[in-house]
């Protein structure tokens, strides 16, 4: 019997980070108490890829690059083999956001992985951080500040709890930061004192509204700070001089400090190469990138005034699983966003409501294929139904657009980017001309448009009175609407607006067809 199978496999969930300097997996069960679910790690693997490293100047995954990544989440795919889908998140972060090849690149790693993986935004990928850090660390009173140095990019996160309040994600990374700055592992003064510049340039933008909330913790998550932590421990770098006791090894530093760091770069600053630098506890697969990672350290202490900061391992992957957790759970982080949005954009509820209350009837009387996710379908038209007349805060002619740029381009909670883009679809088509989709071949939701098209032509009135008995359905590609013609009778605008709405399908080479008895 193996480990997985003494327990529940209902309870094991799995998160994949596919971070720009490192990808990781962990396994862990879900284990209710009477406090709330809590995660109890079963398994962990880590393997340095470094992404990053591997973006050419266009901005292009490189060859070497794409398949050391393919070959790591091949790996991670044998492990979590048969899990239930429901059970596990994929996600990535900032090189993947980058990267013009990124999409080959997510369909090549999930069939290699055998789940999907989402593409999620700097917002997104901070908050899950908080999380992460928030369930992992000691409770404080007041806000803490959580500070997470990735390979492609640094989250600022403020919250309280559970809650994260200020998210910020920077691109600055351990591993792009030494990229540029130290070429080939050349480390220099002037160097060094421009790669500070650069971070500290960038933390200004955020630094007034982040010094104002305040906080009363400061921790440190993931990689880059654990390593910074364990060579000041280590190297016993309390900031008196610089004094290196090779023959003793201290215990691993759960603590970075100011001097720690000043000692940290005085020593470097000795040597030419990073192959050269003699550090206990200096492991390999961080020697090419921990520069780059101490000069943003550096700059975040000096420009948000950190004297000490905790440091835990805790970051993305668990929250990743927290919030997947709460998903199942109904704690869907998108339906609060989409509750934020409506309120912000003081959508018309009753209309939204009634335009998807409808869809979702269509939906449910069109046939389901295999391997369809019904329910996260549903959910999906529904939030665009929600959001579909955001657009008219800012203008009513062509308010669609203004919605779908919205929803494809704000900061959305809880959303991957694939989320942000079929709902931004949904959202740019649900009126008007369908060329502009026809023309998309990575659209591929038009029974959910035909159904949130089909719902706002029949609530063009606004009110629940009078609404038809409608029956459609799929038939050899052609989607068929069946309603009473004596209602059309005396709604002819509804009428006339079918007949359109039939062929500005067959412009896009669809068939539509209305059937009035």
């Amino acid at each position: 019997m193996t480990a997985d199978s003494a327990l529940n496999s209902s309870d094991l969930v799995a998160a994949v980070d596919i971070g720009s300097n490192s990808l990781r997996l962990l396994v862990a069960q879900a284990v209710n108490t009477p406090s709330g679910t809590q995660l109890r790690p079963i398994d962990t693997l880590r393997e340095t890829v470094r992404l990053a490293a591997g973006l050419t100047e266009k901005k292009f995954l490189d060859t070497d690059a794409y398949e050391r990544g393919l070959t790591a989440i091949r790996r991670f795919g044998e492990r979590i083999r048969g899990f239930d889908p429901t059970n596990v998140r994929a996600v990535a972060t900032n090189t993947l956001r980058v990267a013009k090849n990124a999409s080959q690149f997510v369909a090549d790693a999930e069939k290699a992985l055998g789940f999907p993986i989402e593409v999620i935004a700097g917002v997104e990928e901070a908050r899950l951080i908080y999380i992460g850090a928030a369930h992992e660390v000691q409770a404080v009173q007041g806000n803490r500040l959580v500070v997470d140095i990735g390979g492609g990019s640094t989250e600022f996160i403020i919250g309280k709890g559970y809650e994260p309040k200020l998210m910020e994600s920077l691109y600055i990374g351990c591993v792009s930061h030494s990229i540029r700055f130290f070429p080939n592992g050349n480390i220099d003064a002037h160097s060094f004192k421009e790669a500070e510049l650069a971070a500290r340039r960038e933390i200004q933008v955020i630094s007034g509204a982040y010094l104002k909330s305040g906080w009363n913790q400061v921790i440190g998550s993931s990689g880059t700070a654990r390593a910074l932590a364990e060579l000041i421990a280590n190297n016993d770098f309390s900031g008196q001089g610089d004094s290196l006791s090779m023959g003793r090894v201290n215990g691993v530093g759960g603590l970075i400090t100011r001097e720690g760091l000043k000692a940290l770069k005085k020593h470097l600053l000795k040597y030419e190469h990073v192959s050269q630098v003699e550090l206990i506890g200096l492991k390999d697969d961080r020697r090419a990138v921990w520069p780059g990672g101490l000069a943003i350290m550096l700059a975040a202490f000096d420009e948000l005034g950190i004297e000490s900061m905790e440091v835990t391992d805790a970051a993305l992957r668990i929250g990743v699983l927290y919030d997947l957790l709460g998903r199942s759970q109904h704690q869907d982080m998108r339906f609060v966003t989409v509750e934020q949005f409506m309120q912000r954009y003081a959508v018309d509820r009753e209309q939204a409501a009634r335009v998807g209350n409808l869809a979702v009837e269509f939906l449910s009387q069109l046939p389901k294929p295999e391997g369809e996710k019904r329910s996260d379908n549903i959910a999906l038209l529904q939030w665009a139904a929600s959001l579909h007349e955001i657009g008219l805060s800012i203008s009513h002619n062509g308010y669609h657009k203004h919605s779908a740029y919205i929803a494809g381009n704000a900061d959305m909670p809880g959303f991957s980017k694939n989320d942000q883009a079929r709902l931004a679809s949904l959202l740019i088509g649900h009126t008007g001309k369908l060329g502009k989709l026809a023309n998309n071949p990575a659209f591929n939701d038009w029974r959910m448009l035909f159904c949130l098209r089909l719902a706002q032509a029949l609530c063009r009135g606004r009110s629940d009175a009078d609404l038809p008995k409608v029956k459609v359905s799929e038939h050899e590609a052609t989607f068929h609407i069946s309603l009473s013609k004596e209602w059309t009778d005396s709604h002819p605008l509804t009428e006339f607006s079918l007949q359109k709405e039939a062929a500005e399908w067959e412009r896009v080479s669809r068939s539509y067809k209305v059937s009035l008895k």
